[in-house]
């Protein structure tokens, strides 16, 4: 049996060898491609990304053709580099260096040499491809877009970069990718699928026709087209009501988490990062040290929130059983607590929750924290209980939305006081700034839109987002996953109820829109700064949150100015403004909306800074609305 055992082993090994040279010489012809890859080129057929929809079907993002010249660096011979350079209208010295550049890349493998070419650039070239060996063109598409607004949600593309190749086998040199914005989240649907066709070369480098008649060649897949939650309408109106403004609007749809508006401010034209000046225009943004329009505020710049927090005090305080509605505090003009220290407040008399609220009560709402914290016996333990309760509305962590960029926020906790009192001693007067929005708490404007609509709710919120609809897809599902906070349902009534009276008897009483029943809350957070050492006090920054209808709540805000001042004299005017807007499609608090259109704080963002002589390219400057002028 041992004796036939081995010969058996062998035998059945070499016809399974056979077998499979067989299959790989005479059936499969995929190894014959990559034998003959020598003589056979591989050209890509480039789909069009997919077209990008508002929410209401308004068209945002289309194509349009663009044209690159790639280069293969050993087959460049014998060419008048003279005539090829006056043809692309590029220097001699920026010929050698871009070939340079495409040979240390590969000698073998085409690169892109000059990208971008319009329709006329492109039919001069093709006229006299033949008198250039080595260079061909490669058509993609561009972004053309509909409107001139929104920016930072969309994003833009660009050529992608050798570590993006190295890590996905999906991308060669020259390919275009999303970056920033729902270009770059959603950048596997949008970008489609590449076609390949296989040609055959000569010796000569000529192309002799399709190989294998075409047998291997694949077509391109056209991205899927996506909508967006955004209303193009809206997020046009917020854009116009920054302008020379410098701060974050964000709106979103209580019921589902839809992110309605997401405008950051200073913004810039979207076309602006487009064509053979992209990357010009892209630098000249970037070293714009004032404005900083690449920044986006609405998702990174992190502020204290302000007063608008109060609202967390008081909903703690109710769930920690340490107020009722009935609870009163004295306010006169301010409240004194231990060693003598007291907290500044504009309000008078004795106070409870309703109109702690409605007139934005430091002393009510320091004594509601103070009380919270010294409810337990170790304040590090009780300051983890209060931020438990805190964090249950989306804050102090990233939310897990939709768009690629994001910062998570601060809400503190014992480990945070541990750092800042290493020898301990520290006491809940020591913190009690966070009652109000100050000290150790700072939210982004969207997470400040996202606690308010989990107010309009009563308890709970959805993940914001940005996608609504893909095209033969589903969003995902983490979208449609309630959140539910750690307060009870019950203690929302009377805070909803006082947040109503801030629009009847309180700090925005002035902002009313008739018809619609608004809740709000004003806020106004100290701002400050060092130069040389020196720490100084600035123009405060304005704030304001607010949802409607009060009865079935179809849109949250948060608007944040910087260095805007009290909540009411910008903040407050916008959100109105914005609802309005949304709600009813006009205005008809156009005192509001001149006021806050002829309002400029440019003076207040140069006055310790430097200006920036940077100009950009391609856009035209359109004529200045009367209403847009500074004062």
């Amino acid at each position: 049996m041992r004796k036939v055992l081995l010969p058996t082993v062998i035998i059945i090994a070499g016809i399974m060898i056979l077998a499979r040279l067989f299959y790989l010489q005479l059936i499969d012809e995929s190894l014959k491609l990559k034998s003959e890859n020598i003589s056979i080129k591989k050209k890509f057929d480039y789909p069009e990304r997919g077209y990008i929809y508002d929410r209401n079907g308004k068209l945002l993002v289309a194509n349009q053709p663009s044209y690159d010249i790639m280069v293969t660096p050993r087959n460049v011979k014998d060419i008048d580099t003279v005539e090829f350079c006056s043809l692309l209208n590029i220097t001699k010295e920026d010929f050698i260096r871009i070939l340079t550049k495409a040979k240390n890349y590969s000698p073998m493998l085409p690169s892109v040499f000059l990208p971008q070419l319009n329709k006329k650039e492109y039919a001069a070239f093709q006229e006299k491809q033949r008198k250039f060996p080595g260079f061909d063109i490669v058509k993609r598409s561009l972004r053309d877009y509909q409107v001139h607004v929104g920016a930072n949600v969309f994003g833009s593309i660009s050529q992608v970069n050798q570590k993006t190749i190295d890590n996905n086998p999906y991308y060669n040199s020259g390919d275009l990718i999303g970056i920033q914005g729902v270009e770059e989240s959603y950048e596997k649907i949008l970008r489609g699928v590449k076609g390949v066709k296989y040609r055959q070369m000569n010796k000569f480098n000529k192309d002799i026709g399709p190989y294998k008649e075409g047998r291997f060649d694949t077509i391109s897949v056209r991205g899927e087209d996506i909508t967006l939650s955004i209303d193009a309408i809206l997020q046009q109106y917020g854009e116009e009501l920054m302008i020379n403004k410098r701060g974050g609007i964000v709106a979103i749809e209580p019921k589902t988490g839809e992110i309605l508006t997401l405008v950051t401010a200073p913004s810039y034209d979207p076309a602006l990062l487009v064509g053979r000046q992209r990357s010009r225009n892209y630098t000249m943004l970037w070293r714009d040290s004032i404005a900083k329009p690449l920044f986006d505020r609405g998702l990174l710049a992190q502020y204290a929130p302000g007063s608008p927090f109060k609202i967390m005090t008081g909903l703690v305080g109710l769930q920690e059983g340490v107020i009722d509605e009935q609870t009163t505090f004295m306010c006169h003009h301010g409240f004194s607590y231990a060693r003598g220290r007291f907290m500044k407040c504009h309000g008078f008399g004795p106070h409870q929750l309703h109109n702690g609220i409605y007139n934005s009560c430091n002393a009510y709402f320091g004594n509601v924290y103070l009380r919270t914290i010294n409810k337990y016996v170790k304040p590090a333990a009780a300051v983890d209980v209060w931020s438990k309760h805190v964090r249950s509305f989306g804050l102090g962590d990233f939310m897990g939305y939709d768009l690629p960029t994001g910062k998570r926020g601060r809400v503190p906790t014992s480990k945070t006081y541990k750092k800042m009192y290493p020898n301990g001693g520290w006491r809940a007067t020591a913190i009690v700034s966070n009652a109000i929005g100050q000290g150790e708490v700072e939210a982004t404007p969207i997470q400040l839109a996202n606690m308010i609509a989990a107010v309009a709710n009563q308890g709970y919120y959805y993940t914001p987002h940005i996608i609504k609809k893909i095209k033969g897809e589903k969003i995902d599902p983490k979208f449609t996953k309630k959140h539910v906070s750690t307060i009870d349902k019950k203690y929302f009534a009377p805070m909803i109820s006082g947040l109503f009276d801030v629009y009847n008897f309180g700090t925005a009483s002035a902002l009313k829109v008739e018809g619609i029943n608004i809740c709000g809350k004003t806020g106004t957070a100290e701002n400050f700064t060092r130069i040389g050492g020196k720490k100084i006090q600035l123009k405060d920054h304005s704030i304001f949150v607010a949802f409607a209808p009060m009865e079935n709540p179809k849109i949250a805000i948060a608007v944040f100015v910087e260095n805007g001042g009290f909540g009411a004299t910008i903040a407050g005017p916008i959100a109105s403004l914005m609802i309005e807007k949304y709600l009813r499609g006009k205005i008809t608090r156009t005192d509001l909306e001149k006021r806050v259109l002829e309002k400029s704080l440019k003076s207040e963002y140069e006055r310790f800074t430097k200006k920036s002589s940077d100009t950009l390219t391609n856009i035209k400057p359109e004529p200045i609305d009367s209403t847009q002028v500074d004062n």
